[in-house]
């Protein structure tokens, strides 16, 4: 497989108005993104605390950082102003969202969008579960029971039982099928941990990771296709993907500027503790820090969160972005594509850290769908 078979993808718009999200959505498809992907959030990455024009310069133009409209609701609408763009959440979580309920409204999706949608799943964040009263706990766990719901309720041709630590179900029934008959929706895991990819290779159709370095990608790949294949799956129908954020700037000096900017650093705050260990530094929110397990943006005060940016390294930021010139990403992506990813999704965060490009990282981003697209 070469470069020119890779499918990419887009982030779909979140904010107010409504009509800017079809019309981007519609412009992607357009320009040859194979798909468009909504966060299931309610609440963002970045502390309000922070979201200044003096520290965020986006700030003057978007009023919080904390605004998304629903992601499944959102699809419904974009799916009948597109036709060929492939449409998922990236992802959801099943603590909000009760697995029947997630299994009905991604085959609804599915009839919607004629077969393009995918269900783009992980074990949750817990800004987005805790502060809204639901307890965060055992999320691998639960992950794990509500693929099985989902599955055994598509693919039941009658009442179901089910007798899980988390859900159980009594003579509950699905009888909506699939757009395509025998066709269901595919499931990508969002799994970053051992115990996820495995769970990936056992139930999940795709593996959808945050941008990781080459070398844990290869890593975390092997482990799913081979679960895949101890469950007796074929580990060739477990799409690769990855979700990067990405910095990129035609001028290698700016890319690195850009990268030790507050925002950007803010960013790479979420990444685990491991992420900051390997490269000999302590996670500044914690020594043992998940932010996707432990960190709510709300709860922390603007010096606090100067301090923890400031102790962001420069080297993390590098390891856990997709960055450089557009001749510096494609090579990159080759070199991913040779481990096996088959579905890339690009976030420009580049503006996060400096206003003034906007236009261009879109541009620089152009010049790679151009040539990816051949």
């Amino acid at each position: 497989m070469d470069i020119h078979e890779l499918k990419v993808g887009t982030p779909g718009t979140i904010l107010p108005p409504f009509e800017n999200v079809v019309k981007n959505a519609r412009r992607a498809e357009e320009l040859g993104y194979d798909s468009c992907w909504w966060p299931d959030h309610l609440m963002g990455w970045i502390p309000e605390s922070i979201w200044t024009p003096d520290i965020a310069e986006i700030a003057a133009y978007q009023k919080s950082p904390h605004t998304y409209f629903d992601a499944l609701t959102t699809i419904s609408a974009v799916a009948c102003h597109t036709s060929k763009l492939l449409l998922g959440t990236s992802v959801t979580e099943c603590f909000r969202r009760h697995p029947a309920m997630l299994a009905q409204a991604a085959l609804t999706l599915d009839h919607i969008s004629k077969g393009r949608f995918i269900l783009g799943i992980g074990a949750g964040e817990y800004e987005n579960i805790e502060p809204y009263g639901i307890i965060y706990e055992k999320p691998a766990s639960r992950l794990e029971e509500a693929l099985k719901i989902i599955r055994l309720l598509w693919e039941s041709e009658g009442k179901v039982d089910y007798d899980g630590q988390f859900w159980k179900l009594r003579d509950a029934v699905l009888t909506l099928k699939p757009y395509r008959e025998e066709c269901y929706p595919p499931i990508w895991v969002a799994a970053h941990g051992e115990r996820t990819m495995r769970i990936t290779g056992r139930l999940g159709d795709g593996w959808f990771p945050t941008y990781m370095p080459l070398e844990r990608y290869k890593e975390g790949l092997k482990i799913v296709r081979d679960e895949a294949r101890r469950a007796g799956r074929d580990p060739e129908s477990v799409t690769p993907a990855m979700w990067c954020y990405t910095v990129i700037d035609e001028d290698p000096e700016e890319c690195r500027r850009l990268l030790a900017s507050p925002m950007i650093r803010a960013f790479t705050l979420t990444m685990p503790y491991y992420a900051f260990e390997e490269l000999g530094y302590r996670h500044p929110l914690g020594e043992k820090s998940v932010p996707f397990s432990d960190y709510v943006p709300t709860r922390y005060g603007r010096e606090q969160v100067i301090k923890a940016l400031e102790k962001v390294p420069v080297e993390v930021c590098e390891r856990y972005t997709l960055n450089g010139t557009p001749d510096d990403i494609i090579k990159k992506l080759e070199e991913y594509l040779k481990a096996g990813l088959r579905h890339v999704v690009l976030w420009n965060i580049t503006f996060f850290g400096d206003m003034k490009k906007v236009r261009p990282s879109f541009t620089a981003m152009s010049r790679i769908l151009e040539y990816i697209k051949g």
